[in-house]
């Protein structure tokens, strides 16, 4: 989810006669895009749209803090305001806005404790890295803070933007803090006026950890455009799409449990190959038009824990309901087998085989088709990446071109696997006998499996939306 974050980093600088904050907004990828798109912009910082737009985005971003001393609500004033647009991948530009803010205390601060309390309010609900932190300004020492006085991401240059490293999400902070006794200025962590923050105190650098590239995402950058080069892209996004694959998720585990279960046919395999596929590129075109025209009403990547969690839903469901018709199906063979034993003892082994070959009441086509469909709603990060660069750099039938190819690999591995699975139960049904193990033992188990899989991608999507703690 990197090219999808928002990163925060607050310092606050309580000092003397003022409160300083450094407030820096590190965007990734896609929400640099949506910015770019909204306000017109070119991303090079000598485009002559760049400095008031962020000019406009001081005033608009200073409006989302609050800065409190004692109750009381602080004005901040803008003190500096500096930008810049690192390259991301795909082509796409990132951007980094830096701003120093500066709150006046009137009357100065005495030796009584201040409380200080902070909040930053801006791009709620966005994912990312949201780190605060306070330090003693001049002739000021800190008594008391929620906010630790050294930072983990060196103001946003050094931290991983994967998301899957536990970042912070403080965007709240409290702090107490009184004037120095004399001559202990430069104890305890404090800053000394030379410190003090200023229009030229910050240097803005790009953070050291890129987002997330891959060769697929890089393949749009190309100039590129002969025959050639075409052919041997398809042939990279297809190799990467079936790569793409083997990821965890993708309906492979489900079109496995599936076909085992029901000694599922190769039509089977295919349509549920196929249909992942589909629901896989479905998705990214749908994220696509919603990040360029819904992102107002609906934060893109908020969609992903929630899509997981309806995919996963469903797939439990239909775990279930297979579950419940083969646990009838062994029911009613069971069933079958006694009464014909009482009646005529003779003919038991010929019923039994006549049991177990009793339908095992597969998914209706209807029923396949969602499991197909569910199983690879959630879109991929990098397939979106590779469709807005298209449309930033006016390439869009190549950014197409490239996920079709990235579809086809996608499909290829899943469909092979299905087919692979489907070939080699009836090999080895050749070679075994057929009983309880396989007659009723394992559709059970496959049902089991694909329910389990689907309760785990719930739960997984829930803890990413913060709303189940694992």
């Amino acid at each position: 989810m990197g090219n999808f974050s928002i990163n925060h980093y607050s310092r606050i600088v309580p000092g003397e006669r003022a409160i300083e904050l450094e407030y820096i907004i590190d965007m990734a990828e896609i929400p640099t895009f949506q910015e770019i798109q909204g306000g017109g912009l070119v991303a090079k910082i000598g485009d002559p749209g760049v400095a008031p737009y962020i000019v406009r985005q001081s005033e608009s971003l200073k409006r989302g803090l609050t800065l409190e001393i004692d109750g009381s609500r602080l004005r901040l004033d803008t003190v500096s305001r500096q930008a810049i647009l690192p390259p991301g991948a795909g082509g796409l530009p990132t951007m980094k806005m830096a701003f120093v803010y500066r709150a006046a205390l009137q009357p100065p601060t005495a030796a009584s404790l201040c409380s200080l309390h902070y909040v930053d309010g801006n791009f709620p609900g966005r994912a990312g890295w949201k780190e605060i932190i306070a330090i003693g300004g001049p002739r000021v020492v800190l008594a008391a803070s929620s906010v630790p006085s050294r930072d983990r991401s060196l103001e946003l240059t050094n931290y991983p933007t994967d998301m899957l490293h536990s970042p912070p999400q403080t965007l709240e902070a409290s702090v107490i803090f009184k004037a120095a006794p004399p001559g202990s200025e430069d104890r305890g962590g404090s800053v000394t006026a030379a410190g003090w923050l200023g229009p030229m105190g910050m240097r803005l650098k790009a953070n050291r950890q890129g987002t997330p590239r891959s060769a697929f995402t890089d393949l749009i950058k190309s100039d590129r455009m002969d025959l050639g080069f075409l052919l041997t892209a398809a042939f990279i996004a297809a190799v990467l799409g079936g790569f793409h694959a083997l990821e965890p998720g993708h309906g492979k585990t489900l079109v496995a449990a599936y076909l085992v279960g029901s000694r599922g046919t190769a039509r089977q395999a295919v349509v549920l190959g196929a249909t992942v596929t589909a629901s896989h590129t479905m998705s990214v075109y749908a994220l696509g038009i919603v990040t360029l025209y819904a992102s107002r009403w609906v934060v893109p990547e908020q969609l992903y824990p929630w899509l997981g969690t309806a995919s996963g839903l469903i797939v439990a469901g239909l775990g279930c309901t297979l579950f419940v018709r083969r646990c009838r199906s062994a029911d009613a063979a069971h069933t079958v087998v006694h009464e014909h034993t009482a009646v005529h003892e003779h003919h038991h082994e010929s019923h039994r085989h006549h049991a177990s070959d009793t339908p095992r009441a597969p998914l209706s086509f209807k029923s396949l088709f969602a499991l197909g469909v569910t199983g690879g709603i959630v879109p991929c990060p990098a397939a979106l990446v590779v469709l807005l660069s298209a449309l930033a750099i006016h390439r869009l039938a190549f950014g197409l071109f490239l996920i079709v190819a990235f579809s086809v690999g996608l499909a290829a591995l899943l469909i092979g696997l299905g087919l692979a699975t489907v070939f080699a139960g009836r090999f080895m049904s050749r070679f075994a006998a057929r009983g309880p193990l396989t007659e009723q033992w394992l559709p059970l188990l496959s049902s089991a499996v694909i329910t389990a899989v689907g309760i785990t991608l719930a739960a997984q999507s829930l803890a990413s939306a913060g709303v189940l703690r694992v």
